[in-house]
């Protein structure tokens, strides 16, 4: 029982530290997973060994992939591709449609691009067909803001979902294979909840004078939507062959089988869609990726990121380590728990800190020793706890959060319409998620 108490604690620790102390989240992970070491009585070279290995062990799998995936997304963005390929999902759908349209467009731009960024990048092009279409701009930017929100936390190679990934170890390509549909249609009642309030909030969607060049490219002339698409969909599609032929066996040997391994792992995948993204901007080349270029730049943003990530593993491992599982594991019992344990965890850190990207690592962490218990122990299940721990990290973003004011004031929102349309929108995704992620392994989880 005194483990039990001391996680509970170690678990407060985190959200005070980063909400009421404003602690950095690297910080508070990692003086909660030393204090429970202690507390807890392990050895001091113990605790050491598991800093070390925790730390050195994540950033090793999951750090480098981090870091391309985000250069991907810097170049998209200065390169207009993002915008382009924005575009002309919405001159497929319709401009009628905008509103699911532009639900769809932020879904496609946020799997490579954070989800803050690619709302700003889309501003645009929302108030440009919002005022078109005669709506408001509550229901668009309502809209989109899921869209962006629901690849944010449910699909890779966005860092959370890369992260929690590699903390409960589970395939990258079978959570993206789940992910992809499960987070899309948890899009579908947020944007009836968009059309219903939004509708009933009159925000004049008039263009802004700071934002009458956004569509226009950093480098030159924005590439074409087939281009920008390649940097994006070709790893997608790499680490999907590499999870299908290691499931199915179609080639269990030789150079073939070799070759599909090798360029299917998530870090070269990611490097050959870098490749595809140099080639986007007109001008500057390989500049782009100097230290000054938009990708170095995005690497210093996403360092946060990475060490975050790696304090996370860190209390993963001080959990594991102190034998936290078993004793869960004894105190779960027979409770049928399951896959909503992840979700309401990572909810309520997301509820109390604000960042999703801390909900999902500090979740993954903790839950992970906790994959037999809970009974998901299976390549199924490890996939559906990621996505069931984005699921969570996704509900209710407010006050604490930066995606909100970030939404809210390019949207032009009051404070309390942004409460009533985004933060009853994001509530509505996080849901959705959950049941979809616990229908399915309700469905499949016993051939799994």
């Amino acid at each position: 029982m005194m483990l039990l108490l001391l996680l509970a604690l170690a678990v407060a620790f985190i959200v005070v530290a980063v909400v009421k102390l404003r602690l950095h989240p690297f910080l508070a992970l990692m003086l909660s997973a030393i204090g429970f070491g202690l507390l807890a009585g392990m050895p001091g070279d113990a605790i050491v060994t598991a800093v070390k290995e925790g730390f050195g062990n994540t950033l090793g799998a999951v750090g480098p992939i981090i870091v391309v995936g985000v250069m991907i997304g810097a170049l998209l963005e200065v390169s207009g591709g993002a915008y382009a390929l924005a575009n002309r999902v919405m001159r497929w759908l319709g401009e009628k449609r905008v509103t699911w349209g532009m639900a769809l467009v932020g879904f496609v731009t946020s799997i490579p691009v954070f989800g803050d960024s690619a709302f700003i990048i889309l501003q645009s092009l929302n108030r440009a067909l919002t005022r078109r279409a005669g709506l408001s701009l509550a229901v668009t930017a309502t809209a989109l803001a899921a869209g962006t929100t629901a690849s944010h936390c449910l699909v890779p190679p966005t860092p959370g979902p890369i992260a929690a990934a590699e903390l409960v170890n589970a395939d990258l390509g079978m959570v993206i294979a789940w992910g992809a549909p499960i987070a899309l249609l948890s899009v579908v009642p947020p944007v009836f909840w968009a059309r219903w309030m939004g509708s009933r909030i009159w925000i004049d969607p008039k263009p802004r004078v700071a934002e009458a060049t956004a569509d226009r490219a950093e480098t030159g002339p924005a590439p074409g939507a087939l281009k920008s698409s390649l940097p994006i969909f070709v790893p997608l599609l790499l680490i999907m062959v590499k999870t299908m032929n290691d499931y199915l066996g179609l080639l269990s040997e030789g150079a073939a089988a070799g070759v599909v391994s090798f360029i299917g792992s998530p870090l070269i995948a990611l490097l050959i869609g870098l490749g595809f993204a140099v080639r986007l901007p007109a001008s500057g080349g390989l500049a782009m990726l100097s230290m000054d270029g938009p990708a170095g730049k995005a690497v210093r943003a996403a360092a946060v990121i990475i060490v975050i990530t790696g304090a996370g593993g860190v209390f993963g491992m001080m959990l594991r380590s102190a034998g936290v599982a078993e004793l869960l594991g004894t105190a779960l019992g027979g409770a049928t728990l399951g896959l909503w344990l992840p979700f309401v965890v990572a909810a309520a850190i997301r509820v109390a800190q604000g960042s999703a990207t801390v909900a999902i690592v500090t979740t993954a962490a903790m839950v992970t020793p906790l994959l037999g218990p809970l009974g998901v122990d299976s390549d199924l299940g490890r996939a559906l706890v990621v996505l069931s721990i984005g699921a969570g990290s996704a509900v209710f973003s407010h006050a604490n959060d930066s995606g909100f004011w970030v939404i809210t004031q390019l949207s032009d929102m009051s404070v309390s319409q942004g409460l009533r349309l985004h933060t009853v929108a994001t509530g509505l995704l996080g849901i959705s998620a959950a049941i979809l992620v616990n229908l399915a392994w309700w469905l499949w989880g016993g051939v799994a």
